[in-house]
Parts: C-alpha cells; structure tokens; sequence
C-alpha cells in the first residue's frame, strides 16, 4: 500500500489490462507546493512546507521530500520543521492554485463532460461513454497524465477501476505521479490485501473498532460475519463497510455534486486570550465564508465553530439557523454566540468558522419581510468592490492593523466552477 510519502507505490505497465472499467480518479501531486515549486524552481529537489513562515500556521502542503521525514498537512508549521530542520517554509498563494486547478479541470471537461472535482485537486471521472473518441480507459488516463504534464507543467495520478471506491485506492497506491489500473475481474483481489484503513470512510476511530476485533484488511473483512461488523461500527456504517469490501459501490460520477461546507480558519503567530479579539477574527471569518457561500450560489443552514487552545485540544460546536442564510453579519454572529458558550480555560491557537448543511440559494425566495436586507445590500457591495479591486480593498475598521495570523485559508477548498 502506498503511503503519503510515496513509498511502497505501486503502478500498472503499459500493457496492462483495463477490461471491464471507465471510472478514473485524479488526484494531483502535493498540488500546492507543486505549484509553488512550478513557479521557482530553484526548489525543486527540495523539502517544501507550504505555510506561514512564523511557525504557527499549519502545513497546507509539503513535498514528497518533506514528507518522507514524517511531514503531514495539517501539522503545526513549527513540528514540520522540527521533524525537517532543513524543510523551506513557503507562504501559499491562493490564487495561483485556483487558477491551475480550473485549468486542470477544463482538461478534464475537454474528454468528457462526466467530472465531478472531489476538491481543488482531485476528480472523478466516467469515461465509459468517451470510449469511440478517445479510446479505451487506460489509454485516456495516459492521455490526461500527458496532457496535465504538457499544459500545467504538473503531475497527477490516475487510479481506473470499475468503481469510484476502487479508482481512489489505486490513485493514493500510485502516488505520486503514477498510473494504476484495476480491470474489474481483479477487483476483488485487489481489494483482499488492502489494509482496513484503506476503505474510504474508515477513519481512525473506525480502524481501532475494527483492528480490536483483529479486523485489519479487506480479507479479514471478508470473513467476519455482517453482525459483528454491525456491532464494531453501527447498523449503517457496517453495511457500507460489508458492501466496500466486496467491490460493490453503485455511486455514479455526479456532476452536480453539491458542497457540504465552506470554512476558514486561522491560526495566531502567538496564543490569543482576549475575548474581544477572538471576536473580531470570528467576524472577519465569518466574512469569508459568507463571500464563499455568496459567490458558489450556497446558503449554510448550520454554523460551526472551531477552537483549538494552547495545548492543542480541540473542540467544535454549532448551531442549526432558523433560515439557511450566506449573510455574513448572521454567520458571525452565530459563531460568536457559540464562542461564548465555551468554557475557554486556556488562551487560543487556531479559531475556525464553517457554515455546513449547505443547500441552493433560493433567487427572489425572501420573506415578505427580511430582516437581513440592509446587511444583503451592505455585502452586496461589498462583493462587488472586491471583485472589481480584490480580496481585502474594502473591509471592516475592526479588522485593520497588523496580521495576528499566518493568513486564512479555506478549510475546505472548493474547486473553481467550470468556465462559461
């Protein structure tokens, strides 16, 4: 099994067998800091941390070469370089990762109109009906790895199998930059030697019910009865288990895929205590989620906060709204009324907000009357004057002065929408 370090990868020959396939997961290489390596590459070779050079941030990304030192995104910036004393800190760069995502994602819509992006770096595709203009799957998953390559100056690995569950294993086993294909007669041993963990939605917390009972692969899944499943993870999650096991995975690619949140956080150059400024960041997160949700045509019916404390326990809490809302001002303050229901007995690391259980904004669906529609006028412009001047142009009195963080990122990227 491929690990996050590209060891133990594994990749098909040219010859291989894609009888009986046409879904295809990419999934691109270290995206951000391939990306930042693209743009200087002075660094290629090198272990990359994209993240706040202060310490505090986490890692967005990191190269192989970093990880292969144990460097895993989402660990604090300062314990990356701990494990990889000679690791470059790089600042990431937004922007610039959106844009390459869409034009990865335009090559992807150029063979077939079946994608569905997953995130900003990776996609399903079904190329089964692709088949009389480009070719077999396996064929069309080196064209696209050929193509990305030529026109981003990127790499991507490709799992093809029969299934979406399967196509994602093969695409992490052939990391990075690599090709694996799966021809549906083989899925099933394929799928025997895979370790537990390796079935998508078996997290932590699922893995140890499991390995407890001496359940750590597929095989041994397939020979435990469905009721001792069912007791180790739940009714619902033994059923997915039991069914993911056998290589039965019915989901087709949808291109409609529809969000299941938008987030930002951020994490301080220095533990914060004050109430107030906790506040603030509240506020000026919930701002971007509300320009996020606005922008993708989402309004969030739950909000949730984050907080993670100086000693890096971390809570979440949220709240279901009375209406479904992309109001920035209500977000905010349903973020702040839950950080003041928490007990904060140490000073804060990282804050978050996420509007979640999104639905479709509904046009011209307001209320007689609306009690938000001077702060929908209020955003309104404001959306326009960042789209017109940039992220930042205009924003809140209470948020000037110097940066106390390494810069918000989403904490769930969304892919850029197609081009018109």
């Amino acid at each position: 099994m491929g690990r996050g370090d590209g060891s133990g990868r594994i990749v098909s020959p040219e010859d291989a067998d894609d009888t009986d396939t046409g879904i295809l997961h990419v999934d691109m290489d270290a995206f951000y800091a391939s990306v930042e390596i693209l743009d200087d590459p002075s660094l290629r070779g090198k272990p990359i941390v994209v993240g706040a050079p202060e310490g505090r941030s986490v890692v967005s990304s990191a190269s192989y070469e970093a990880r292969r030192f144990g460097v895993r995104s989402a660990m604090p910036v300062s314990q990356a370089l701990r494990l990889c004393p000679t690791a470059i800190v790089v600042q990431p760069h937004f922007d610039r990762y959106v844009e390459l995502s869409r034009r990865v994602m335009d090559i992807f819509r150029s063979v077939t109109p079946l994608v569905e992006p997953l995130s900003i770096d990776e996609a399903f595709l079904d190329v089964r009906g692709a088949r009389r203009l480009w070719g077999s799957p396996g064929h069309i998953a080196r064209m696209l790895r050929a193509r990305v390559l030529d026109e981003t100056g990127l790499t991507c690995s490709i799992g093809v199998a029969a299934t979406k569950h399967v196509a994602k294993m093969a695409s992490t086993i052939s990391k990075p930059d690599g090709l694996l294909i799966v021809p549906g007669a083989d899925t099933q041993a394929f799928l025997a030697a895979r370790p537990v963990r390796a079935l998508w939605g078996v997290g932590p917390k699922s893995a140890e019910a499991l390995e407890g009972r001496g359940i750590h692969t597929v095989a041994d899944v397939l020979a435990t009865p469905r009721a001792v499943l069912d007791r180790a993870l739940g009714p619902a999650m033994g059923d997915r288990i039991w069914h993911l096991a056998r290589g039965i995975d019915p989901r087709e690619v949808d291109t409609q895929r529809i969000e299941k949140s938008v987030g930002h956080e951020e994490t301080f150059h220095e533990d914060v205590s004050d109430a107030a400024i906790l506040r603030s960041e509240l506020r000026r997160l919930a701002d971007r989620v509300g320009a996020r949700l606005r922008q993708g045509g989402w309004e969030a019916r739950t909000v949730a906060l984050k907080l993670r404390f100086a000693d890096f326990t971390t809570i979440s809490r949220s709240q279901t709204l009375p209406e479904p809302t992309s109001v920035s001002q209500r977000i905010g303050a349903a973020a702040v009324e839950l950080f003041d229901s928490v007990d904060r007995y140490l000073p804060v690391r990282l804050i978050g907000v996420r509007g979640e259980r999104l639905q479709i904004a509904e046009a011209g669906g307001l209320a007689l009357w609306d009690d938000d529609e001077d702060w929908r006028r209020v955003e309104d412009a404001l959306d326009g004057a960042t789209a017109r001047f940039g992220r930042g142009a205009v924003t809140r009195a209470t948020h000037l002065g110097p940066s106390r963080g390494g810069g918000s990122l989403p904490s769930h990227p969304r892919p850029p929408e197609p081009r018109p």
